[in-house]
């Protein structure tokens, strides 16, 4: 590579020779909005031509974003969206952000919204009978050709917890909080959420999370493996557009078939 050579003979080696610090971390500045043509009511869902990059991003701040049936649906319709646009390259699974740090909106994901939860499941009115299609939409994660990248802001617990482990890589910014409520709840995972975190963290600190459905902090979340790395809130999302840039140097099939290979042995 180009950025690891350097004019002084005999440099001393360096991480900094790898050139990620070269990439732009600014915001993308073309982003098309598809939400209103979509009809999203529960998300919102971008596009960015120019760094080939889609947005997923969680918009019900009044309940820390949490989801119900119809949110699932959409999330489910937008990567679909996504994974068949040649003008995306890595999808990014989010929140929307409105500035008040003491508003609701400081949250990624709460997991299933509890107001619409009742004897049969969850109830919105968009379904025919009780309908949670969570643990299709985890199927559809785990075998999207495209790399997604979660995006964390504020709370990441419950099924927000699950869907950012099953995303490729998690980024999260210094104020996230990351942790299981199930068993708190009355529930249990019934997806990818026990085994996944397990391949993760490992099966002592998987157990611990789940049976005491404690929270942890980003710094934490990284020591064990949980995300792979924390920004200053301010940051965060230029920072993440500078890890899509950088995969979207070089040809998309290549690290398409490498996604391929690293998840032969989690599926």
């Amino acid at each position: 590579m180009s950025a690891a050579r350097s004019s002084v003979k005999n440099a001393q080696p360096s991480s900094m020779r790898d050139g990620f610090h070269l990439i732009s971390n600014e915001d993308a500045r073309d982003w098309i909005d598809k939400t209103a043509e979509c009809n999203f009511s529960d998300i919102t869902y971008k596009v960015s031509p120019g760094d080939n990059v889609g947005r997923i991003a969680f918009n019900r701040p009044e309940v820390l974003n949490a989801f119900r049936p119809t949110t699932i649906n959409e999330v489910r319709r937008a990567l679909e969206l996504a994974q068949d646009d040649i003008d995306v390259g890595v999808i990014l699974l989010t929140s929307e952000q409105y500035g008040n740090r003491s508003s609701n909106s400081n949250s990624f994901c709460a997991g299933g919204d509890q107001v619409v939860r009742g004897d049969g499941g969850y109830d919105d009115g968009s379904e025919a009978a009780p309908r949670l299609r969570v643990l299709d939409l985890q199927i559809q994660m785990r075998r999207c050709p495209k790399p997604i990248m979660a995006v964390v802001y504020g709370y990441a617990v419950g099924g927000g917890h699950i869907l950012h482990m099953l995303s490729d890589i998690t980024l999260a910014s210094d104020d996230a909080v990351f942790g299981q409520t199930g068993p708190r709840m009355g529930s249990f995972d019934a997806g990818y959420g026990s085994t996944h975190m397990a391949r993760l963290i490992g099966q002592k600190k998987a157990r611990e999370m789940w049976f005491l459905c404690r929270f942890y902090n980003a710094e934490e979340a990284v020591d064990m493996g949980l995300i792979n790395a924390v920004y200053k809130r301010k940051n965060l999302e230029g920072e993440a557009m500078r890890w899509c840039r950088r995969m979207m140097v070089r040809e998309k099939w290549l690290w398409e078939f490498e996604d391929k290979i690293l998840r032969l042995s989690y599926t």
